[in-house]
């Protein structure tokens, strides 16, 4: 049994008590204050460095800046492309200059593969580190009963939350993390999170094999095509656990 697998079978499920205060006490101002309290201080925690950093790290994958710091790893490139990915949890890094770079560097296909695992790489990061070591604290700040709450939310809707920040600067991050504070199940936080990472990936990728400098066009692209994907995986995911098989 996989690490993902035994998070997952720790609490699949909210306790039957849980559950009926749930659905016998529906949630308050002030516990919505709290899981808004609650996903403001992870915007703030993760959006910090960009104020130590952003204008470095923007100037320094300016223009070809992202294609030369690649090229400097050699045969290493993509490896290095990967990292980048995944330091941006915690650094303003910016992805669609990197994933642009692996488009032009490795072609559409392998660039997209690339940033697609990277990009994954990322939100697991952030959704693993929460779930295991973040869940005390949150309860501290938010309180068990918001924090339940925040469980009923991402179990019913947070495949479209994960899919729908992808695009977004910092909300990627933070959905991810709130993700795993709220102990979403582990095999709709993955597929979510890829249909969210692969068409942005290849859409950037693309673009910079092509040399194309289209900003709305990439936004369009960006929001829609996840959208759709998850519209098609999400049945799927339905449908397993209706069977009783789930995809973990």
């Amino acid at each position: 049994m996989t690490a993902v697998a035994r998070l997952d079978n720790s609490r699949c499920l909210l306790p039957l008590e849980g559950a009926a205060n749930l659905l016998f006490h529906p949630p308050t101002g002030r516990m919505m204050a709290r899981y808004l309290a609650l996903f403001l201080v992870l915007a703030v925690v993760l959006a910090l460095p960009f104020f130590f950093f952003g204008d470095y790290l923007m100037t320094l994958f300016d223009g070809d800046g992202a294609i030369e710091a690649l090229r400097g790893y050699g045969k290493l490139g993509w490896l290095a492309a990967i990292a980048l990915l995944i330091s941006d949890l915690v650094l303003p890094i910016p992805t669609g200059a990197v994933l642009g770079a692996l488009g032009i560097l490795y072609g559409p296909l392998l660039g997209g593969v690339v940033g697609s695992l990277g990009s994954f790489l990322a939100g697991m990061l952030g959704y693993l580190l929460c779930r295991r070591y973040g869940r005390p604290m949150a309860v501290r700040l938010a309180g068990n009963s918001t924090m339940q709450r925040g469980e009923v939310l991402f179990r019913e809707r947070g495949g479209w939350m994960v899919v729908l920040s992808r695009w977004l600067p910092v909300l990627p991050e933070v959905v991810a993390c709130l993700a795993g504070l709220a102990r979403m199940r582990a095999s709709h936080f993955c597929s979510a999170l890829a249909c969210g990472v692969i068409p942005v990936a290849f859409t950037f990728a693309m673009l910079g094999h092509k040399g194309s400098e289209t900003p709305a066009k990439t936004l369009i692209l960006c929001a829609v095509l996840p959208v759709l994907l998850w519209l098609v995986v999400s049945p799927l995911m339905k449908r397993l656990e209706k069977k009783g098989r789930p995809a973990d």
